[in-house]
């Protein structure tokens, strides 16, 4: 090769580098701990096919402020160790853009990632889930258990419990079973559960069942013989459908049945077919695909044959519209953010401080489209959930219909139990709560 010949190659590489380096300069990179295959890929193919659909929608649409959003995914199977690894490797933000947020959608994974996200300044999205304690902000700075953490949750079915008794007065001498799968999130809500059973009087029955949850007739047998009022399924994945023909074979009925935030899907209720007619579960956002918002990604990512979803039917299920709404709620933070810091891509700190003053009205809500699928929202440096309400929902056998109107948790009650649980966290691990009042 000439000398000529070499330094115009290695002239070309630099501006190639160049130019490579200025686009990345201009986007905002999502790491995505992702999970498409075990017994939980239900769950992982709809809710990151909706974020992921998504942040391409908002691409189309010219980014956020002109600044692209780009991802890659890591795939976990829901396995913990996996999903640190993923963390490792993908936490230093793709070819020069950096990093927003992470968002792995596991409890497991959220805890073992907790305390690498807080020393690299990296929030650790958590929605519907997550460690409730998290909630504080001021010991917990880069942890958000958007909308519904753990503990509002269970306080939200047992006020609709209580609204079916004719009042929470009524929930004395009660049965209620909550049947949980054996992981750190189905154990999460277990000691909140006895403390509303104290408060109320009524009587609580705690059934673990184990990873994955395909067998649980010993447990629907018990069930049987406790002649329960209420049956609370704390599942994921597999464990649900299983639960739900399970309880048909021992006679109890569907619609004492309450699915909790993450048996809520039509994956979950389909596959048991006639078992599951009658089953009421929450929700933070209805299925469906009226909302403008819905219909834009149709338009400009689906129709377009860039929609990531394998299976178009699943378009507009109660997976792929919570990853549509977890899209919207990381996106608003970036959004809000670089209104402090400008238009450009900006650090997980800064992206923090966007997270912490996230407030979606229904105006906002109305702006994108998402009016009806997002719930009103207003987080803080203390309050990293901001909502704690749900709707109720029933199987008709084939499809969601929502039976509720909002029902909210008692946060009042929770937010002592929350602080207590948050300031030893913060006792054990050294940590100085922030002080929120001086927040900006």
């Amino acid at each position: 090769m000439s000398k000529r010949s070499l330094l115009s190659g290695l002239a070309l590489a630099i501006s190639l580098s160049a130019a490579f380096t200025a686009q990345a300069a201009n986007e905002q990179y999502f790491p995505l701990q992702s999970y498409r295959v075990g017994p939980y890929a239900a769950g992982g193919t709809g809710f990151f096919g909706g974020f992921i659909d998504y942040l391409k929608y908002v691409n189309a649409k010219g980014g956020v402020d002109g600044v692209k959003l780009t991802w890659s995914e890591c795939e976990t199977e829901y396995v913990v160790e996996k999903g640190v690894e993923c963390y490792e490797r993908l936490k230093k933000g793709l070819n020069g853009a950096p990093a927003a947020a992470t968002n792995p959608l596991s409890v497991g994974i959220a805890y073992a990632t907790l305390e690498r996200s807080t020393a690299d300044k990296l929030p650790l999205i958590t929605i519907n889930h997550g460690r409730t304690d998290s909630t504080d902000g001021s010991v917990f700075p880069y942890a958000f258990p958007l909308q519904l953490n753990p503990y509002s949750e269970v306080s939200a079915i047992i006020n609709y419990i209580g609204q079916q008794a004719g009042g929470l007065d009524q929930l004395k001498g009660k049965k209620i079973v909550t049947l949980y799968h054996g992981s750190p999130y189905g154990k999460e809500t277990n000691e909140v559960l006895q403390t509303l059973a104290d408060k109320y009087g009524f009587k609580l029955t705690l059934l673990e069942v184990p990873h994955p949850g395909n067998e649980q007739q010993s447990q629907w047998l018990n069930i049987r013989r406790e002649k329960p009022d209420w049956v609370i399924l704390r599942g994921w994945g597999v464990m649900n459908p299983v639960a739900l023909k399970t309880a048909q074979k021992v006679g109890f009925p569907a619609d004492h049945i309450i699915g909790n935030i993450w048996s809520n899907s039509e994956d979950d209720a389909a596959p048991a077919g006639a078992a599951a007619k009658g089953y009421i579960a929450i929700t933070t956002h209805p299925s469906g695909t009226d909302f403008p918002v819905l219909q834009g990604i149709q338009q400009q990512v689906v129709a377009k044959g860039n929609g990531d979803l394998a299976d178009p039917k699943r378009f507009g299920t109660v997976y792929y519209n919570l990853g549509v709404v977890n899209g919207i709620l990381n996106v608003e933070a970036v959004r809000i953010a670089q209104k402090k810091f400008g238009k450009q891509p900006l650090t997980g700190e800064q992206v923090r401080w966007g997270f912490e003053h996230l407030k979606l009205d229904d105006a906002r809500l109305e702006e994108l489209g998402a009016l009806g699928l997002v719930q009103p929202l207003q987080l803080s440096c203390s309050d990293h959930e901001g909502g704690g309400a749900v709707r109720f929902q029933q199987w008709d056998g084939s499809q969601w219909k929502l039976i509720s109107d909002w029902v909210q948790a008692d946060r009042a009650l929770l937010r002592p139990i929350i602080e207590a649980s948050s300031h030893q966290y913060a006792r054990e691990k050294g940590i100085t709560p922030r002080d929120c009042t001086q927040d900006s």
